[in-house]
């Protein structure tokens, strides 16, 4: 009789790239849903309980990062690999810093995402072979550079930056996070405050430098 396989959710605001993805892995492990952005993926996570997540770095109203150490407070065990366009091994260093499993950049071969998947749910890590192990183990010893302020901010406080920074409006953020318009104001004020920043343009710039948001 056949084990019970592995579940596995992917998160990727790109079509295309979750059903390849999907497609990919479906073979050996029990894919049990695909999602679009990284609200979604906090939910469906806690509906669908996977033990490993597939995710994008960049996705729109919560970033992959984000969103993915949101789920790993509510199921400790389960693991998560990034998967992205960038081959920034300082982006790679902070995703480990925050409890990432594996690392894979999307220009990777395709059995690539299998091996990867097969060693996180081993207990090992995973790094995209055109990286260098060398430079994130390096990276993942020194102070946190990827987020210049980050510790200034509390989670929430990143959730209202991202969507302000994505070009939301006070209505707009009100609505996904579920707060009045007053508290989002009030939660800019302070984001702005802390940062030390005087416009939209300068959260804009900060976010992107900070691969909060895409550029």
């Amino acid at each position: 009789m056949q084990g019970i396989r592995p579940r596995i959710l992917i998160a990727d605001d790109h079509t295309l790239i979750a059903d390849l993805c999907k497609t990919l892995l479906e073979k050996e492990f029990e894919v049990v849903g695909t999602v679009g952005d990284g609200r979604a993926l906090v939910r469906a996570a806690a509906i669908l309980k996977p033990d490993v997540i597939v995710v994008d770095v960049t996705m729109p109203v919560l970033n992959g990062i984000d969103a993915a150490c949101q789920v790993k407070q509510e199921l400790r065990a389960v693991k998560v690999i990034y998967l992205t366009m960038n081959p920034d091994t300082e982006i790679a260093a902070e995703a480990f810093r925050r409890g990432a499993s594996g690392y894979l950049l999307k220009t990777c071969a395709a059995s690539e995402m299998v091996a990867a998947v097969r060693a996180v749910l081993q207990g090992r890590s995973y790094l995209s072979a055109s990286l260098s192990r060398d430079d994130v183990a390096y990276l993942r010893r020194q102070p946190k550079k990827m987020v210049e302020e980050g510790d200034k901010l509390t989670e929430r406080q990143r959730e209202v930056l991202q969507l302000i920074a994505e070009g939301k409006v006070m209505k707009e953020v009100s609505v996904i996070l579920n707060m009045t318009t007053r508290t989002v104001a009030f939660h800019k004020y302070r984001i702005m405050e802390a940062l030390c920043v005087k416009s939209n343009a300068e959260l804009v710039r900060y976010a992107v430098r900070n691969h909060i948001v895409a550029p």
